[in-house]
């Protein structure tokens, strides 16, 4: 566990990435994250699979994108870029690839920085994905992405940390307006998906004062105006899986849902 604490990195609260770091089995994380981490745990058994669930999918997904000639990667909401990550997953599926990684997480920036360091490829923007405006025009985005080619617009379990009145997919909708045709969304959300997600929901929004559970209709609804690639939205073990998924799923399976859409 992280014994060191860098420079605005308050532990008496919990982060939202270090909470996830804490479920992924990372070292970045305090004790305040990790009893947020163990209540999850109790409502949810399986809650250490879901967040090996999401970073699954986001391997097969970087590597869908990359297939379909994706070289630049904008993730936004990244958390700690630790446990295989987006740059990792896409040098492997095409070298040369470029991230840049936007989160509005002190912890995110001083443990980030120190990882991606070595690697002129990737860079860590401190921003506020609320702000598509700031994130889009500032110059570390600028220096990696070219808006002149397509990207891989990835939004990997944080459009359910922003509340209803946040306007969520309007912000979605932002983001996209401003990606060239060929761009993908790759987009991750917690799923109202029965009695256990809707207890897990009420304990994040009284711990941590986000987390909202959408129906799969509403996750799809993130996705209007593209293409959605097969299979579509589905839960995220259902999506492109390297060997086949048992039936039927389990509640942890079942506990989050995503898809990639292409721009036309």
């Amino acid at each position: 566990m992280a014994e060191r604490v860098p420079e605005g990195v308050d532990t008496s609260r919990p982060s939202i990435a270090r909470v996830y770091d804490a479920v992924l089995g990372g070292e970045h994380n305090f004790p305040v994250d990790r009893a947020i981490a163990e209540e999850a745990l109790r409502i949810v058994p399986e809650i250490r699979d879901v967040g090996r669930y999401n970073r699954a999918v986001l391997g097969r997904g970087v590597r869908y994108l990359a297939q379909a000639g994706i070289r630049q990667f904008l993730d936004l909401g990244s958390g700690l870029p630790t446990v295989r990550n987006t740059h990792q997953a896409a040098g492997d599926a095409a070298p040369g690839c470029r991230v840049v990684y936007v989160d509005n997480d002190p912890a995110v920036s001083a443990y980030g920085r120190e990882i991606l360091a070595a690697d002129p490829l990737t860079a860590l923007l401190t921003a506020d994905l609320r702000e598509p405006g700031t994130v889009l025009d500032h110059p570390v985005v600028r220096r990696l992405i070219d808006f002149d080619e397509p990207v891989g617009l990835m939004l990997l379990g944080v459009i359910h940390h922003l509340n209803d009145d946040e306007d969520p997919a309007g912000i979605v909708r932002t983001y996209v307006d401003a990606l060239p045709r060929g761009s993908h969304l790759f987009l991750t959300h917690f799923c109202a998906s029965g009695p256990d997600a809707a207890e897990l929901e009420r304990a994040m929004l009284s711990d941590l004062g986000t987390g909202r559970f959408r129906t799969l209709e509403e996750i799809t609804a993130y996705f209007d105006g593209c293409e959605l690639v097969s299979p579509g939205v589905t839960y995220l073990p259902q999506w492109r899986p390297d060997e086949p998924v048992g039936l039927p799923l389990t509640v942890g399976q079942r506990l989050m849902a995503g898809g990639i859409a292409r721009k036309p």
